[in-house]
């Protein structure tokens, strides 16, 4: 028996749109700025996306694209927004699902060693992209504010820094490189400085005095 709502019309009355999944793959290259891998399709650069298949879940459609297309496996994005622009796509009507994946630079590299064909992709700063096809820059847009006010308050909550133990320096240097702009020194290690655990070891190799290494709060 077919369910059918107030106006007599079924399920399958109604118009579907397609739904597609896009994914802000953020990253912080040693010394050098936020940036985004972008992926090469149809003669331009875009983000990695997908659209979703039958019976499969978002977060599946995600893991997919990202390995297809940009060789990166194994995490877990955060879904941001539904850009449902009735124009946005001009082979149809898509809706695309925004997603934010902030992954280490040390990985990324590891991942195209691995599989140097899967990975045919660019690293573009974020404050220098060029214009992307559908709405990809304004994905990029808001992954970036929602990445930046995560480390406006927390230590590296993403695990972007390369070793598990680190300096206040090297965590400065990368909540600068994530901010855009420069942080206040002392006022950085106030906030932050409660937040991690001191590892009781000094940093090595480093010039003048070695500095305290910490870890991030297990709290």
């Amino acid at each position: 028996m077919t369910t059918r709502d107030s106006q007599g019309r079924a399920l399958t009355d109604y118009p579907r749109p397609s739904v597609a999944v896009d994914t802000a793959v953020l990253t912080v290259p040693p010394g050098g700025p936020l940036s985004v891998i972008a992926v090469t399709g149809d003669g331009d650069l875009r983000l990695p996306g997908t659209f979703l298949h039958e019976g499969e879940t978002l977060a599946d459609a995600v893991a997919r694209s990202l390995a297809e297309k940009a060789g990166i496996t194994g995490i877990r994005p955060v879904q941001l927004h539904v850009f449902d622009a009735p124009g946005r796509d001009d082979r149809g009507w898509v809706l695309s699902v925004a997603h934010l994946a902030p992954v280490r630079m040390s990985r990324l590299d590891a991942e195209t060693r691995a599989d140097p064909a899967r990975a045919q992709t660019e690293l573009l700063p974020v404050a220098a992209l060029p214009s992307m096809p559908f709405d990809h820059n304004a994905i990029v847009e808001l992954a970036v504010a929602e990445l930046r006010a995560r480390y406006a308050e927390r230590p590296d909550p993403f695990g972007l820094l390369p070793e598990a133990t680190f300096t206040i320096r090297e965590l400065h240097e990368l909540h600068e490189a994530v901010a855009g702009h420069p942080l206040p020194r002392d006022t950085f290690r106030r906030l932050m400085e409660p937040q991690l655990e001191p590892t009781g070891s000094l940093a090595r190799g480093t010039v003048g005095k070695p500095a305290r290494e910490f870890t991030r709060s297990a709290a």
